[in-house]
């Protein structure tokens, strides 16, 4: 409806300047000077202001009611408000996971002006978290909001396959971040399941998808947070290092396992009591083993991507365009060692090979220009490598690491302040 009234606004701004300009204006022979004339534009800066107003707001709201009043209701709340205003009003865009690829390309390229808007929509949920764990995570994000107001019922997914499937979002950020390093394209909003359906419209086959990632949700706590936002595992990092850490109960807990039951993303630690009592010397040697199997997974991941950076460049529209008129012309690919392809009928009139000759450019300089892409993406290429090599060898030796416990505890990485926990809990109260 807002956007509607602002289409008919603006129209009606453009058809009074029309009608303004249909008769020549009088030549006055006094030196009179018009008066600059500027038109109304919707204030879209004012709708940014209240963006950060209420999500600062819903984030402190967040984190009192699960620290001070330990209340489930509250944080549901906000959840509707979040998907009923960041989802559907504000439809979804632009949000804090879709701001990695703004800040990734204005760390990179120093053309590029961030606005204040976005870096605030980046910045605001870490610096919650760095205090009070993943509260923007709870209810404040429109994705995970979604998710838990369908969520019914949790299906146990095994450690093991939860596990592996938790290096996906790691994955995800490393090539948002190398495709946004070089200008080629923002994956996070080419792929956002909810986008399309917060403004009822869009690529149909992201649309199904994020209509399966519902139905899943129904049945499995946040499918979407826990095994494709690539926020949500920058996030994990800082909850691990929160100043304030939720718990279960305040009082003692009595290891009833209802907390375990209740919780959606599988983020209750269970108590265990180390069998073995190991010596000194072993657990020495387990760290030093540590200490070298983690720099060869990172590097083995950055020589895998590396060397598949030419590959990878070619979702950059001007290899491809550099590789699409090369093949026309006849010419053999650069670099791939491979005679030229035929040229079929449809390539030759291709709509990108008659604007390329339409703007008189010569191959030579779209060729200069693919050369320094390329070059890009053999440097970010091995970087988003190692950073996938690094994740997963932390992960594998992160599994091999068991702590006594007497209790229930919550994995404050993991944890999305859901309130369920607590909520479950017969212990109840202050100690």
């Amino acid at each position: 409806m807002r956007k509607l009234l602002l289409s008919i606004a603006s129209a009606l701004v453009s058809t009074k300047a029309f009608c303004e300009a249909r008769f020549p204006k009088p030549d006055f022979t006094s030196g009179y000077q018009y008066p600059e004339i500027i038109h109304g534009v919707p204030m879209e800066q004012l709708w940014n202001v209240v963006d950060i107003v209420l999500l600062v707001a819903m984030m402190a709201g967040v984190a009192w009611a699960a620290y001070k009043r330990r209340s489930r209701a509250m944080i549901y709340g906000t959840s509707i408000v979040s998907v009923l205003y960041f989802g559907f009003f504000r439809s979804g865009c632009v949000c804090s996971i879709g701001s990695i690829q703004n800040v990734t390309l204005a760390l990179t390229d120093s053309s590029y002006h961030l606005p204040w808007y976005v870096m605030l929509l980046f910045l605001l949920p870490i610096v919650f978290t760095l205090l009070f764990g993943r509260v923007f995570c709870a209810g404040v994000c429109p994705l995970g909001a979604l998710q838990e107001l369908i969520n019914v019922r949790n299906m146990r997914i095994s450690k093991a396959v939860s596990a592996t499937l938790g290096i996906i979002p790691w994955i995800y950020l490393a090539f948002t971040i190398l495709y946004a390093a070089t200008r080629s394209q923002f994956l996070i909003c080419r792929f956002d399941p909810f986008v399309g359906i917060f403004r009822l419209g869009g690529d149909l086959g992201i649309i199904i998808f994020g209509i399966l990632l519902l139905v899943m949700s129904v049945f499995v706590g946040r499918p979407f947070c826990q095994y494709l936002c690539p926020y949500g595992a920058v996030l994990s990092i800082f909850a691990s290092l929160s100043w304030k850490k939720l718990e279960i109960t305040n009082k003692t807990c009595i290891n009833c396992g209802l907390c375990i039951r209740s919780c959606p993303v599988d983020a209750i630690r269970t108590p265990q009591t180390s069998k073995m009592k190991e010596t000194r010397m072993t657990g020495v040697r387990r760290i030093i083993l540590f200490a070298i199997l983690l720099p060869l997974f990172t590097i083995a991941g950055a020589f895998l991507v590396g060397k598949n950076s030419e590959a990878l460049s070619r979702a950059h529209k001007s290899v491809y365009l550099y590789e699409l008129i090369s093949e026309v012309r006849g010419e053999r690919l650069e670099g791939r060692g491979q005679e030229p392809q035929n040229s079929t009928p449809s390539t030759l009139n291709s709509l990108e090979v008659e604007t390329f000759n339409a703007q008189g450019r010569s191959i030579e300089e779209l060729k200069a220009e693919v050369d320094a892409i390329r070059h890009q993406y053999s440097i970010y290429s091995y970087l988003a490598g190692a950073l996938i090599g690094f994740v997963i060898g932390f992960k594998l030796l992160k599994l091999s690491l068991k702590r006594s416990r007497d209790t229930y505890e919550i994995d404050s990485a993991r944890c999305t302040v859901c309130g369920k926990c607590f909520e479950y809990c017969p212990q109840k109260g202050k100690k």
